[in-house]
C-alpha cells in the first residue's frame, strides 16, 4: 500500500526502493534523535510548569499591552529553557535578522568594534554591519567589523583570533549554522570552548551567538556554556511551525534590556509591546518544538545520505553528527539547483502547483531561489530548501514538520532531478546513477 502511495504521488519505483534501502541503515540514527527530543521535551515542559502557565495566559493584549501576563510568563519560560537571566520573545521582532541586528545595534555604541571569529556572516547581516553598504548600518554609526576566517579544514584560527581582539573588541558574534556557505557548522561544545578563549582574553567581551537553526538538535544550549546572548528567530526552531512571526534574544539581565529599550524606547523597554493574538501559538510552538526539530533532523539525515551515496558532496555528511537542522548538498550547476527546489516545492502542502524561481531576493548579493509551500510564510521550519544562483551552487535544505513530510519532499526533489535528466535509472540492474 505504501509503495502505490508514493507511486501515485510521483515518485518513481526506483527511486522508492533506492530511499528504501537508504532508510533501513539509518534506523539506529533516528532512535538516538528521539532520544534527544525527550530530553528536550521534558526541559521545556518543566519550565512551563515552573512558571505556571495558565489558560489566562494563551490571552492576547491590544495598544500599550502592560502588565501582559502571557507575554512576561512565556519570557520567562525562555529563559529558564536557555538557562539565563532574561529573555525578549516578542513578535515585533519580524525575523531572525531583526533579532540579530537588534541584538547588535542595542549592546555597540560608537567607536566599538565587532568582531566575527567564524568568517564571512549570514548574507542579510552583511547590511546591517556595513560590509555592504546600506542605510542605519553599524557602519554609518561609527561601529567598526573585523572578522577572522576559518582555517581551510573548516575550523577556528586561533591565534589570527587572538590578535584581532583589542581595546575596541565590544561584541563577538558566533554564527553557528553554516548560511550560505559549505563550512561545518558549530557544536555547542565548540562554540563553548571558542567563547572561554576569547575570554580568557578580554573577560567583559560580550559574546552573541545566532543560534538560528540550531535549538533542540543538542541538549544544550551556548547559552550553557558562556554566551552572553542567543539570539533566533520563531519561525525556524522554537516556533515549532505554529509560531506566525517573532524572534528571541535570551541572554544576560543587561543585554536584554539594552535590546528592550531598542526595540521599543528608552524609559519603556519590555513593560509595552502589546502580545496582539499570538501568545497560544507561541506557546503551543515552543512545547512541539523538541518533536519537530527532531522530525527536521531526520529528514536532513535522510536527505545527506541520499544524495551522498550517488556522490554529492554532502555537508554534514550522513554519518558525522549534527549541530543544526540544515543540510548543504553541493550540486554542481544552476539547473540542478533549481530541479532540486522546484521538487521541494511540488511537495508543499501549500503553493504545490507553483514553479520555484531565481529573483533577486532583498538582502542578498546575487538571485536566490526559495522553496516553500509553507503554512506561514517563508517558515524555514517547515519543509523548504533555499540557494544563491552562484558557484559552486550549493542548496540548504531544512525542515519538516512531520518525518513523512520531510520524507517525500526529499524524495521528490530526487525525483525532480530524475525527471530533469540530471539524473537516471541504469536499464541494466535498475539503480540511480548520476549523469557525468
Amino acid at each position: 500500500m505504501t509503495e502505490n502511495i508514493y507511486r501515485n504521488m510521483g515518485i518513481s519505483d526506483a527511486l522508492y526502493n533506492y530511499a528504501s534501502e537508504v532508510l533501513a541503515e539509518l534506523e539506529p540514527r533516528f532512535a538516538e534523535i528521539d532520544k534527544m527530543a525527550e530530553i528536550n521535551q521534558m526541559k521545556v515542559l518543566a519550565a512551563m510548569q515552573k512558571n505556571q502557565v495558565s489558560e489566562a495566559c494563551m490571552l492576547g493584549t491590544s495598544g500599550y499591552g502592560y502588565s501582559d501576563i502571557g507575554r512576561d510568563t512565556l519570557e520567562r519560560v525562555y529563559a529558564d529553557v536557555f538557562h539565563t537571566e532574561d529573555a525578549l520573545v516578542r513578535p515585533q521582532i519580524t525575523c531572525g535578522t531583526h533579532a540579530l541586528a537588534l541584538a547588535l545595534m542595542s549592546n555597540l555604541r560608537p567607536g566599538d568594534e565587532l568582531l566575527s571569529p567564524v568568517g564571512k556572516p549570514y548574507d542579510t547581516l552583511e547590511e546591517v554591519i556595513g560590509i555592504r553598504d546600506s542605510k542605519g548600518s553599524l557602519k554609518e554609526y561609527g561601529i567598526s567589523y573585523r572578522q577572522v576566517d576559518l582555517l581551510a579544514d573548516g575550523t577556528f584560527d586561533y591565534d589570527n583570533i587572538a590578535k584581532a581582539i583589542n581595546e575596541k573588541t565590544k561584541l563577538v558574534t558566533i554564527q553557528r549554522s553554516k548560511g550560505y556557505q559549505t563550512r561545518p557548522s558549530f557544536g555547542v561544545k565548540e562554540i563553548g570552548k571558542l567563547i572561554k578563549f576569547v575570554k580568557d582574553i578580554k573577560p567583559d567581551v560580550i559574546c552573541m551567538v545566532d543560534n538560528c537553526y540550531g535549538e533542540f538538535v543538542e541538549a544544550l544550549e551556548p547559552s550553557d556554556v558562556g554566551a552572553d546572548m542567543v539570539v533566533g528567530s520563531l519561525i525556524k526552531n522554537p516556533g515549532g511551525g505554529l509560531a506566525p512571526i517573532g524572534g528571541y534574544i535570551a541572554g544576560k539581565q543587561e543585554c536584554v534590556d539594552n535590546a528592550a529599550f531598542r526595540l521599543t524606547s528608552p524609559g519603556l523597554g519590555k513593560e509595552v509591546g502589546a502580545s496582539l493574538g499570538v501568545l497560544k501559538d507561541f506557546y503551543q510552538g515552543f512545547f512541539l518544538a523538541p518533536t519537530v526539530v527532531a522530525n527536521a533532523e531526520k529528514g536532513a539525515i535522510f536527505a545527506a545520505s541520499l544524495y551522498e551515496k550517488l556522490g554529492y558532496l554532502v555537508i554534514p555528511t550522513g554519518t558525522e553528527e549534527r549541530h543544526d537542522i540544515i543540510q548543504a548538498i553541493t550540486l554542481g550547476s544552476p539547473e540542478a539547483v533549481i530541479a532540486f527546489c522546484q521538487g521541494i516545492q511540488k511537495s508543499s502542502p501549500v503553493d504545490s502547483h507553483v514553479f520555484a524561481e531565481p529573483w533577486a531576493m532583498p538582502g542578498y548579493d546575487s538571485d536566490v531561489i526559495m522553496a516553500a509551500g509553507a503554512f506561514v510564510s517563508g517558515s524555514s521550519i517547515e519543509l523548504s530548501a533555499d540557494a544563491p544562483i552562484k558557484p559552486p551552487y550549493a542548496v540548504y535544505f531544512q525542515g519538516g514538520l512531520t518525518w513523512p513530510h520531510a520524507k517525500y519532499g526529499i524524495m521528490m526533489s530526487m525525483q525532480s532531478l530524475l525527471n530533469a535528466g540530471i539524473l537516471a535509472v541504469d536499464e541494466t540492474n535498475g539503480k540511480i546513477v548520476r549523469k557525468q
